[in-house]
Formats: C-alpha cells, structure tokens, sequence
C-alpha cells in the first residue's frame, strides 16, 4: 500500500494497480463520464472500478511522472507543453458527445456552464497531468469535471501551462514575452480559432476569481482543507496573479 502525493494528503492510496480516492456526491456521474471517454477510444483517463466497503472510489492506476510544485523540468518542457495541449484537444473531442448520455439527473461539483460544449476537466494543470518522459500521456483526478465551454477548460490551463502568473508566483516561471509565447503555442497546438481567443486573458481572470470564490464558499460550508488553504493566504496568490492580469489584458 502506498500514499499516492497530491492536494489530500493520506486520503489516496494506491494499492497494486488500484487508486482508492475518498468519494464525493457527483462521482458516480464522474466515473460514467471515464466509462464513456474509454469506450470512445481514448484511453488517456482511468478506468473506473467503482466503490469499496468504505465508500472510496477505486481507478485504474496510471504510471508515469505527475509533477507537484516546483514543477520539474520535463514538465515546464515544450514537448510536455504541446502534448499537454493535444491531450486536452482530444479528450475534450470524446467528451462533446457525452451529452446524449445525460439524463438530467446528474451531479457535478461545479455548477454547469453555458454554452456547454464538452466535459471541461475543470483543473486541467501538470500536478494532473501524467507524463512519460516528456509527452503528455493521460489525465487524472476528475471530481471537478463539468459542463461547459472549450474556452473555460484552455483558461485555466493557460494559467498554469503557461503559465500566466505574477512575476512573483513561485510556481511560475519564464518572462512575459515566453509566456505569451507558450499561451500562443497552446492555442496553436489545440486548435483554437483566431475568434476564441478573443478576451481569453479576461476570461483567465474570471475563471481565478470563481476559483476564488469557490474556496470562500466551501469554507463558509465547513470544508477544513478550504479553511486551511484560506488561513494559509493561498487565495491571496490568486488575487494576486488576477491583478496582474487585468493590468497587462492589452499586452497578453
């Protein structure tokens, strides 16, 4: 048995090829959603392989490197950036027509967004991201997937992947002009047209602030890990990098 590192410290065990994560109401919905993308042909997500006797949900394990700040140098690496990219394309691509699976009954984490277009991942970023050598090969830790935009899904990777933050962010890297430079080759490498990506660096910044405020929210709830994360000033980096943003829209 071993602790698998990540965002819940001691609560994700892998056991053989087996990962236990403590579940949530909506991951029923969450391992429908993998059972589809997998019969769909894209095999970059875990297999679902329902609940223990303690109500933990059970996946496939997926081996490679998933990188946790500082990030490594294979995943700040260009190839890890556009395989990142063409994963995300892909995998969004198998997930439009999950649509027709719906039943209306279903339960997400993160309220549904309109227009929705795919399953967005909804944390899209390398600590979720499995690499093997430098190549994107799979996407793990699905709880905060939901109905949305392509465009909501690209924002958030761009924050990270590219990563759009203050100079000050210790989990940033790269000057403003490479920035710009791997949030272009992201677009590029995706396939976004020239008319998504118009306002996208505003829409980086909404997509902090309800992150923000999602934080906020689960602490009012009674969500300990939030309340941490608040004490601990985490949400202050992110307001930190939404201003940053608003002050250089025009540049970016």
């Amino acid at each position: 048995m071993e602790y698998l590192i990540g965002g819940r410290v001691d609560q994700i065990i892998r056991q053989g090829e087996t990962v236990y994560r403590p579940a949530g109401a909506w991951t029923p919905t969450v391992h429908k959603l993998l059972h589809y993308i997998r019969a769909q042909g894209f095999l970059g997500v875990p297999e679902p392989r329902g609940f223990d006797n303690a109500g933990n949900e059970m996946v496939s394990f997926i081996p490679g490197e998933i990188s946790n700040y500082p990030l490594s140098e294979t995943a700040v690496s260009q190839e890890a950036l556009i395989s990142s990219a063409q994963l995300l394309r892909d995998y969004h691509d198998a997930s439009a027509s999950f649509f027709r699976e719906l039943q209306g009954n279903e339960v997400w984490m993160l309220p549904p967004r309109e227009p929705a277009e795919v399953i967005c991942h909804g944390d899209y970023a390398p600590y979720n991201v499995v690499l093997q050598g430098k190549k994107a090969v799979a996407i793990i830790d699905f709880d905060t997937a939901h109905p949305a935009p392509r465009v909501w899904d690209i924002a958030y990777a761009l924050y990270r992947w590219a990563p759009l933050t203050h100079p000050d962010n210790q989990d940033g890297f790269g000057s403003e002009r490479e920035k710009i430079e791997r949030a272009h080759l992201f677009c590029d490498v995706y396939g976004l047209t020239k008319a998504s990506r118009v306002g996208l660096t505003s829409l980086v910044v909404e997509r902090l602030q309800v992150l923000v405020d999602f934080m906020f929210a689960e602490a009012a709830h009674g969500n300990e890990a939030f309340k941490a994360n608040i004490a601990d000033g985490h949400h202050l980096v992110y307001l930190k990098d939404i201003d940053y943003l608003q002050t250089h829209v025009k540049e970016l």
